[in-house]
């Protein structure tokens, strides 16, 4: 029985049916790896032992109880090696859990393993990763998206039955469209970050990978919730977010903003996002243009917020508190940069540089202070957007996947999260579902974006578009 191409719904069905055992659906996962992953890259470390140990004593009545999960490599996962895909942090070993993984742990999920990631989550194709390249399982000459793009890839794989990521400017639902997946970044506090290597703090967000919208909403409703440990997590109740499921999307107002249908957007790209927008149209939802007019600032303000952020969350790496620390040094100052140009790749050092610039005393006024203003007005776009809509609806990435290598310059890299990144500055939330594939058989995107603390109806209007097309059910193929 291949129980790993299953959905957390159908396993957890046969887990509690006692059709079959924890163990069993662990090996079948780990057999997957183990003829798979050698091409995708999508894991950094595969804890065997310990899974199956896992699934000897998993309970399978609580809600994940024996559902195999991976984890991406920058949560923190107590006795594990938490290395951020970077040299810098090697041999570090987490003294704690983050919160996400004490709550996946009391709901009885089984921890498979850690998952590439572009270096500190740094990146939209998962080649900056200090270890290994990940590809994309529909074409292994592809890029996977990023940063998230292991858990994404190993989803899309069936090498794991759903993963965590994190999400700073679009690196769940990036690599989640390239790969044919799930991935949703809830809205900014609705999941605690209490263990999550910091990127950009006011803009990260931990967030589920799947295979269907349901499997999205189950993995939200265990790990969402007010943390007293984390104070950015809001004091919000927790609905069940599984609620809105099944109900029709008639009488949603859908809005597209003009922003967003962009010259030089891939024509199958669009071609598929406006069947979509038609779709919901035929079922009885309302189509509402609207604009976003500050979104062509998006990507300035996102780069020099988020590196600002990363230059001053990365100075804590010195090579005398955490990890990786050079030998060559002969006093204090020479140690910290010689283990900072050793432990640090490329695409980290360039925005450590472009933050502590944008920080520098001369251009905070001209760059940091002028950014956050922009990012008001962003926000501002957003709320007025709302009063007119219920979900806005986008395409996720401009282009399917691109080959691996393909895009060397950092500002064509960049643009990759163009219609990604506005939606963390204005923490609302978002998810990207599959709405169809290229001519060269690669996965096509859908962005839902949603209010404030509104995943409910996000989730709603999601699965009822799922449930209506097969995208889901493709997988890719693999010759084992």
């Amino acid at each position: 029985m291949s129980l790993h191409t299953l959905t957390i719904k159908q396993l957890r069905a046969k887990l509690s049916a006692r059709e079959v055992s924890p163990k069993e659906a662990v090996q079948s996962v780990l057999k997957s790896i183990e003829s798979r992953d050698s091409k995708i890259k999508g894991y950094l470390r595969v804890n065997a032992e310990d899974a199956l140990n896992q699934a000897e004593k998993a309970d399978v009545t609580k809600p994940l109880g024996g559902v195999p999960i991976a984890i991406k490599d920058n949560i923190n996962v107590k006795g594990e090696r938490c290395t951020c895909a970077s040299k810098i942090l090697e041999h570090y070993v987490a003294p704690y859990d983050a919160t996400v993984i004490q709550k996946l742990k009391a709901a009885g999920a089984i921890l498979l393993g850690r998952t590439n990631m572009d270096e500190f989550a740094m990146g939209s194709s998962t080649e900056n990763s200090a270890y290994q390249e990940t590809r994309n399982p529909w074409n292994t000459e592809y890029i996977p998206g990023g940063s998230s793009g292991g858990s994404a890839a190993v989803v899309a794989a069936d090498e794991a039955i759903a993963a965590l990521g994190s999400d700073t400017g679009g690196s769940i639902r990036q690599p989640a469209a390239l790969c044919g997946c799930v991935g949703m970044k809830p809205t900014y506090g609705r999941v605690s970050r209490y263990g999550l290597v910091a990127f950009a703090s006011s803009l990260d967000q931990i967030g589920p990978f799947s295979k269907t919208v349901e499997d999205n909403a189950l993995l939200l409703n265990v790990i969402a919730g007010q943390d007293p440990m984390e104070n950015t997590s809001r004091p919000v109740a927790v609905p069940d977010f599984t609620a809105g499921l099944g109900k029709p999307v008639k009488g949603l107002k859908i809005g597209i903003p003009t922003e967003y249908f962009i010259d030089g957007m891939d024509k199958e790209v669009e071609a598929s996002v406006r069947k979509s927008i038609d779709w919901f149209e035929s079922q009885g939802a309302e189509i509402v243009k609207i604009s976003l007019p500050h979104t062509r600032a998006a990507i300035a303000v996102y780069y020099i917020i988020a590196t600002a952020e990363a230059s001053a969350n990365l100075a804590r790496f010195d090579g005398v508190r955490y990890g990786l620390r050079s030998p060559e040094g002969s006093d204090p100052l020479s140690v910290y940069r010689k283990t900072r140009a050793l432990g640090f790749g490329s695409e980290v050092k360039r925005r450590i540089i472009l933050g502590t610039y944008v920080l520098s005393s001369g251009y905070y006024d001209a760059y940091y202070n002028r950014a956050q203003k922009v990012r008001q007005l962003l926000r501002r776009d957003f709320t007025e957007a709302f009063k007119k809509c219920d979900l806005i609806l986008t395409p996720t990435s401009p282009t399917p996947a691109f080959k691996a290598g393909e895009k060397s310059d950092p500002l064509q890299m960049y643009l990759a999260d163009i219609f990604t990144i506005a939606v963390n500055l204005a923490e609302v939330c978002g998810i990207s579902l599959p709405c169809g594939f290229s001519g060269k058989n690669l996965p096509i995107g859908l962005q839902l974006i949603g209010p404030h603390f509104e995943e409910v109806k996000l989730l709603q209007a999601a699965h009822a578009y799922e449930q209506a097309h097969d995208w889901f059910k493709r997988r890719p193929k693999f010759q084992e």
